[in-house]
């Protein structure tokens, strides 16, 4: 394993382990999507999960009620981003300002310069993976 995989990994493992409340940003209703598996996932494994997206706002999903605005899931510890990478850097200025650790982008997901000012602002990121492909053992 190289260097670079082992550090990854690490960082996988610590966000893992001190993340407790997770803004889930694209969530959805429809259960073949993955956001809704991600988010069952997550839930399944005790995290607070809090849903965004404003075309399903006041609504529950998987028991938890939905929100229109990042903002109304703060305080949070983690944001997870299944957005297309152009709505990106809103997101990641969003979680900087909301005081967020941790901006995970999705499978497909990548925004380098994004990634880099929430990087340069002291948030770990992680980028086109899946916390329920990472966290599954």
């Amino acid at each position: 394993m190289a260097a670079d995989e082992r550090s990854d990994l690490a960082l996988i493992e610590q966000i893992r382990s001190d993340t407790r409340r997770i803004a889930l940003v694209g969530a959805s209703a429809n259960p073949a999507r993955p956001s809704h598996g991600v988010m069952r996932f997550l839930l399944a494994r005790g995290f607070t999960v809090v849903p965004v997206n404003p075309g399903l706002a006041g609504q529950l999903l998987l028991g938890q009620p939905v929100v229109s605005l990042l903002a109304d899931a703060a305080p949070l510890d983690m944001v997870d981003v299944f957005r297309a990478s152009g709505h990106v850097a809103g997101i990641a200025g969003e979680a900087i300002r909301l005081g967020a650790r941790t901006l995970w982008l999705q499978l497909g997901v990548i925004d380098e310069a994004a990634a880099a000012t929430a990087r340069a602002a002291g948030l770990r990121v992680v980028m086109d993976r899946c916390p329920k492909i990472e966290w599954a053992a």
